[in-house]
């Protein structure tokens, strides 16, 4: 255990990963508990497994394999919470009240601190985020927010998290950059430190067809510069390398990728009917030289297809 005292608004005015320092992420959350612990997942909502005691070791579990991996490989973590899907009308698809919904964000938090309690060290600094997702599909924005509508969305769970112990909240799989913008603006009104992160499509555009930099161009001017960095998720590095290898400044702002383990479209996944597990010596060495080249870049991990052996090569990539 790290034994200097540290609050969490020490923490959110001192992010550590806003330092040269590497950190990973954990993998997939949903791979690994449908494909692999043979769980049933509706809605793909792990947060719901946080309603007993069965489903909160789990979590522990699977938490604690990436906290392990940090102490092996001495990087630092950013554990997100299990609540992508625990938002309003998620949660109604599941039966939960407002009131047991923020119980259950809570919940994730502190099982985060528990993590974080056991197995942070100097050399392995661990970041407890509240992860939220987009109100509809994190592959296609079939239904659009405005600004405003996103924002009254969002509220309820920023501002669970902000009166938590996570450090930051961070929006992944945002689609568009209306509802990353309310998403922005309710945590900069409670001073939540929030990160944003974009699906991307095979040709290094969002969903909608809008360039990255364009979507980074908008939430920026629209509030101030209010996310503390960028992350691209939900796509293989192939996909949008030649994107970001420029030397314009616009990619600064991006410091996180969360990689698919597969090559493979949006659409051609959500058509397979079998998992795509990619290779992932391969992934882990293409995301450490996407690192090497962009300075910024200093948070590295997993989403759709991955698992830990996706993160333990990319620590391996990573330390060679």
């Amino acid at each position: 255990m790290y034994t200097q005292e540290k609050t969490t608004a020490q923490y959110r005015h001192n992010l550590p990963q806003l330092s040269k320092d590497l950190f990973v992420t954990d993998g997939g959350i949903e791979t690994t508990l449908i494909f692999h612990e043979g769980l049933n997942l509706p809605y793909f909502a792990s947060f719901d497994l946080l309603k007993d005691a069965f489903g909160y070791e789990i979590l522990h579990k699977y938490f604690r394999t990436y906290a392990k991996m940090s102490q092996a490989y001495n990087v630092g973590l950013i554990l997100e919470s299990a609540t992508w899907r625990a938002s309003h009308d998620w949660g109604m698809k599941l039966d939960y009240s407002t009131e047991a919904l923020a119980e259950i964000n809570r919940k994730s938090i502190s099982l985060l601190e528990a993590i974080r309690s056991e197995y942070e060290t100097e050399t392995n600094r661990i970041v407890i985020s509240g992860c939220l997702g987009p109100r509809g599909d994190g592959y296609d924005p079939s239904e659009l927010m405005t600004v405003d509508e996103a924002a009254e969305y969002h509220a309820a769970q920023i501002k669970t998290f902000q009166a938590s112990n996570a450090d930051l909240a961070t929006a992944i799989t945002m689609t568009y950059a209306e509802e990353a913008i309310g998403v922005a603006l309710v945590a900069q009104s409670v001073e939540m430190p929030v990160v944003i992160s974009f699906t991307v499509e095979t040709d290094g555009c969002l969903p909608t067809g809008q360039s990255l930099q364009q979507a980074i161009a908008q939430v920026d001017a629209a509030t101030h510069n209010a996310p503390l960095y960028y992350m691209i998720n939900c796509a293989h590095p192939t996909h949008f390398a030649e994107v970001l290898l420029t030397s314009e400044p616009w990619v600064s702002r991006i410091r996180g990728i969360r990689a698919n383990a597969s090559r493979k479209s949006h659409a051609e996944l959500d058509e397979a009917d079998s998992l795509d597990e990619g290779n992932p010596a391969e992934l882990g060495d293409q995301c450490s030289q996407l690192q090497a080249a962009l300075p910024n870049l200093n948070i590295l991990g997993g989403c759709c297809g991955t698992d830990h052996r996706h993160i333990r090569a990319l620590c391996k990539a990573l330390a060679a």
